[in-house]
C-alpha cells in the first residue's frame, strides 16, 4: 500500500471518531514560521536594535522560551523538526549527500513520520511554503511527506524571483509541479518573504472553505546568503550599523539582561582574536560592514512585515484566537565566509549581488554566546522559540515570564500530535516508525501539567554535545576535548570545570556515546581522502 491508500483509509477512520475527539474542545490551528540562519539575539525581543513589532507583539501576548534548542545546522533541523527525532534517526546527520550510512544517507527515512503526515491523517489540512531541504533531490518532496499543498524551493538561497548568481537556476514547484519564477500568478517580480506568506494565506482560505483545522509550516529563506532585500528597506539601516559590533554587542548583552532573558552574572563572551576591534578599521571597511550589516536587518524586517502581514490574515478570517503560532530558527547566526564575509555586486544587497555578512556580524548575532551556526556551542544550537495561541496561552511578557525549561526541536511534533488529537503511528506504508523522541510542549505552554526532565543530545560534522539538568558537556569536532559548563551559572560557556571533573566528564561522555550508537550517529562516515593538488592543474578539492 502507498503512503496516500494508507492515509486516506486514516482519514476514513478519523471521519469516524472525529466528533468523539472534538468534544469539549476545539483543535487548533498550527503555524510553524522557521527563519534560516538568523541568531539568537536577532529580535527585538530578544536584545535586537533591528526593529520587528510584529513579532515582538507575539511575544507580549504570547510565551517566549528562553532554552529552546535546534541542532546548529539547516537539513538536520529541517529534519528533526518535521518528525519528532534526532536528526541522526531520521536519515539526515550531515547535509543532503548519501554518504553510505542509515544516520547520513541525506534524506529523510522510510522509518520516519512528517508532522504533515500524522496530522493529515487526524483530518488537518496541510501546507507548507518556502525551503524544503531534506532531500529533494532524492525524491523526499511536501507532496510525497504529506503536505496537501506546498510552494517551495528544493532547497534555499532563492530571494528574489529575478535573482541571479550560485542560486540563479533554482526552480520553483507549486503543489508537486514546477512552475515559473515570473508566473504572472505570483505578480513578479517577488520578494520571497512576501512569496512564503502569501501563498500559505491562499492556503488557508482553502483549509477554511473545506472546514477543516490546519496545519502550515512556513519555512522563510531569510536572512540566508546571499543576503539581499529590497533596496527601500535596506535604506533604513544605512549608517546605523557604524556604532560597530563592539558597542552593539554591549547593547544587546544590557537589553537581555534587562528582559531577564539571561542572568546578569553570565560574562559576555569577549570577541575573538580574529574579529578586529571596530575602532581599528578604516571608514572605508566601516562603510563596508555597515552596508553587509544593513542588509541583513533589512532581510529580518521583511520577515517581521510579514510575519504582521499572516497575523491580519488570521484576524481578518476569524482564526487568530485558536491558532498556535511558533517561531524559531533552524541555527544560530553564520560566520561562514570568514571574518570579512563577502561584499560583491555593482549594487549589494540586490538580486544580482553575493553578501555574506560573516563572523564579525555572527559574533553580535549570537549575543552572548559562543560560536556560531555548525557548533553545538550554544552560539550554534540556542534559538528563539514564540508561541502564540490566544485561546489557550495566557500572555507572559514580564522579566521574571520567561519559559526558561530546557526544550528541543523535538518536542515539536509530539506537541502538534498532542493538540491536534492525533496518534503517532508504530508502523507507516508498512514500515516501523521510530518512536518520537520529545515531550508535549503544552504543559509549559499552559501551565498546567508536568513537564518531565530528560537529557538532549547533538552532533554535527564531529561537534557534539550533551544536557543533563543544567550540566552540559561539549566538544568541538571528532578530536576536540570535552569542555563541561554549569549553565545555571555560565550560560556563555566561561569556565570549563571539565579538567576539575573527570569523573562527570567520563560519565556524561559515555552516555553521549550510548546515545550516539543508538540514534545512528555512529558509526560516522569515512572522511573523503582529499585529492592531491597537480602542479599546473585546478582540481577542487573534495569534501569529507
Amino acid at each position: 500500500m502507498t503512503r496516500s491508500m494508507i492515509r486516506l483509509l486514516c482519514l476514513l477512520g478519523f471521519a469516524l471518531f472525529a466528533p468523539m475527539i472534538a468534544e469539549g474542545s476545539e483543535r487548533p490551528n498550527i503555524i510553524v514560521i522557521m527563519v534560516d540562519d538568523m541568531g539568537f539575539s536577532d529580535i527585538g525581543c530578544y536584545g535586537s536594535e533591528i526593529p520587528t513589532p510584529n513579532l515582538d507583539a507575539l511575544a507580549t501576548n504570547g510565551v517566549r522560551f528562553s532554552q529552546f534548542y535546534n541542532t546548529g545546522r539547516c537539513c538536520p533541523t529541517r529534519a528533526s523538526l518535521l518528525t519528532g527525532l534526532y536528526s541522526h534517526q531520521a536519515g539526515i546527520g550531515w547535509m543532503t549527500a548519501d554518504q553510505g550510512l542509515d544516520g547520513y544517507r541525506g534524506r529523510l527515512n522510510d522509518h520516519c513520520v512528517t508532522i504533515a503526515e500524522v496530522l493529515g491523517s487526524a483530518g488537518y489540512f496541510t501546507a507548507m511554503t518556502g525551503k524544503w531541504h531534506v532531500g529533494f533531490e532524492q525524491g523526499i518532496t511536501p507532496w510525497g511527506r504529506g503536505f496537501d499543498r506546498s510552494l517551495n524551493l528544493p532547497a534555499g538561497g532563492l530571494h528574489f524571483s529575478n535573482q541571479t548568481g550560485s542560486k540563479g537556476g533554482t526552480k520553483l514547484f507549486l503543489n508537486g509541479q514546477q512552475v515559473s519564477r515570473d508566473d504572472p500568478m505570483f505578480d513578479p517580480p517577488w520578494y520571497g518573504s512576501d512569496l512564503w506568506t502569501e501563498q500559505g494565506i491562499r492556503y488557508i482560505d482553502e483549509a477554511i472553505a473545506e472546514e477543516k483545522p490546519f496545519f502550515w509550516y512556513l519555512a522563510h529563506v531569510a536572512p540566508h546568503f546571499p543576503c539581499m532585500a529590497p533596496e527601500e528597506t535596506i535604506a533604513k539601516y544605512r549608517g546605523q550599523y557604524m556604532k560597530g559590533w563592539d558597542l552593539l554587542r554591549e547593547e544587546r548583552y544590557r537589553r537581555q539582561i534587562e528582559s531577564g532573558l539571561i542572568d546578569a552574572h553570565w560574562n559576555l563572551e569577549p570577541r575573538p582574536e580574529a574579529i578586529p576591534a571596530w575602532n581599528s578599521l578604516s571608514l572605508d571597511e566601516q562603510q563596508r560592514y555597515d552596508d553587509m550589516m544593513a542588509i541583513y536587518a533589512a532581510m529580518i524586517d521583511e520577515v517581521d512585515k510579514n510575519i504582521g502581514k499572516l497575523v491580519t490574515a488570521l484576524r481578518q478570517r476569524g482564526q487568530l484566537d485558536n491558532t498556535l503560532i511558533l517561531f524559531l530558527s533552524d541555527n544560530g547566526g553564520n560566520a561562514e565566509a570568514g571574518v570579512k564575509g563577502k561584499y560583491n555586486g555593482t549594487n549589494p544587497g540586490d538580486p544580482d549581488s553575493d553578501v555574506f555578512i560573516g563572523q564579525c556580524w555572527a559574533h553580535l548575532n549570537n549575543t552572548p554566546f559562543r560560536k556560531y551556526k555548525h557548533y553545538n556551542h550554544e552560539g550554534g544550537i540556542a534559538t528563539p522559540l514564540i508561541a502564540h495561541w490566544p485561546a489557550t496561552v495566557k500572555p507572559r511578557p514580564g522579566k521574571a515570564d520567561w519559559i526558561d525549561t530546557p526544550t528541543h526541536l523535538i518536542d515539536i511534533m509530539a506537541t502538534c500530535v498532542d493538540l491536534g488529537s492525533a496518534s503517532y503511528p508504530e508502523t507507516f506504508d508498512g514500515n516501523a516508525i521510530t518512536p518520537a523522541q520529545g515531550q508535549s510542549l503544552k504543559p509549559l505552554l499552559t501551565g498546567e501539567g508536568t513537564f518531565a526532565d530528560r537529557p538532549l543530545f547533538w552532533e554535527h560534522e564531529g561537534n557534539a554535545a550533551v544536557r543533563v539538568g543544567d550540566t552540559k558537556l561539549v566538544r568541538l569536532g571528532n578530536k576536540g576535548p570535552w569542555e563541561l559548563f554549569q549553565l545555571k551559572a555560565d550560560r556563555t560557556e566561561q569556565n570549563d570545570l571539565a579538567a576539575k571533573n573527570p569523573n562527570q566528564v567520563a560519565e556524561l561522555s559515555n552516555q553521549w556515546r550510548k546515545w550516539a550508537r543508538s540514534a545512528n550517529v555512529l558509526p560516522k562516515p569515512e572522511p573523503k581522502q582529499k585529492k592531491k593538488k597537480v602542479k599546473g592543474q585546478n582540481q577542487p578539492v573534495s569534501k569529507g
